[in-house]
């Protein structure tokens, strides 16, 4: 017999960049019963394999979907990256998702920027899908404590060294980095600050173990490198 629930469910495709607000969104997919996660859609850099902003190995992000049980659609981003050229790549595969994973919306992990959700909702208004952004709005001190309490765990793998000490590239993303962020800095990182990478939460079917490699400067921001860690 067919489960009426399951016919009825909307089909999400989750914009997802390795770090805390996209796993923390999963999770949050997760908790609807009117909605099923059908994949993770991630760009990366294709000439360093490595995801855009935060600069997480392409195999650690192949890693949290496997967790996630999830396919990943990969969106290789040439660099330097223009604009037409992120929104022809963007396009691109939402084709391919259409055609693979038959989504009814797309899921983006924004928190209160306007001008990037104004961006999303232009760009993607002749797509036919739905937009959703499951934890837009909350305040993001509160955020950042559900999500720590929740369990998820995550390093701190970009940091802008002019908002911020370059000692918490790195650092664990829990209530003692809270504690040490500078008043001007959001406690989500929503503003650039700082990303992240998430190993392991509620979202997860297991921990994706890494090891912490070494810290760079590189055109402005610091990165710390993390590496699969042997199972």
């Amino acid at each position: 017999m067919t489960d009426l629930n399951q016919a009825v469910r909307t089909r999400v495709l989750l914009s997802w960049s390795s770090g805390k607000d996209s796993a923390w969104s999963l999770y949050q997919l997760q908790q609807n019963p009117k909605i099923e996660v059908v994949g993770l859609l991630t760009t990366f850099n294709q000439a360093f394999d490595r995801s855009a902003i935060h600069g997480v190995r392409l195999e650690l992000v192949r890693a949290q979907a496997e967790s996630a049980g999830l396919p990943l659609l990969e969106i290789p981003l040439p660099w330097p990256c223009s604009n037409e050229a992120y929104e022809r790549a963007m396009a691109e595969a939402l084709d391919r998702a259409k055609r693979e994973l038959s989504p009814d919306a797309v899921a983006f992990g924004d928190l209160f920027l306007e001008d990037i959700r104004q961006y999303r909702e232009e760009r993607m208004a002749d797509t036919g899908l739905e937009l959703l952004f499951p934890i837009w709005g909350i305040p993001t001190d509160e955020l950042a404590e559900h999500m720590i309490e929740a369990g998820l765990q995550a390093h701190v793998t970009c940091l802008d060294p002019s908002k911020m000490p370059e000692v918490l590239s790195g650092a664990s993303f829990d209530k003692d980095f809270i504690k040490k962020l500078p008043s001007v800095v959001d406690p989500c990182g929503e503003n650039g600050e700082f990303h992240t990478f998430a190993w392991n939460g509620p979202m997860y079917q297991k921990p994706v173990t890494v090891i912490q490699g070494e810290t760079v400067t590189r055109d402005g921001f610091v990165y710390t490198d993390f590496i699969g860690a042997p199972q």
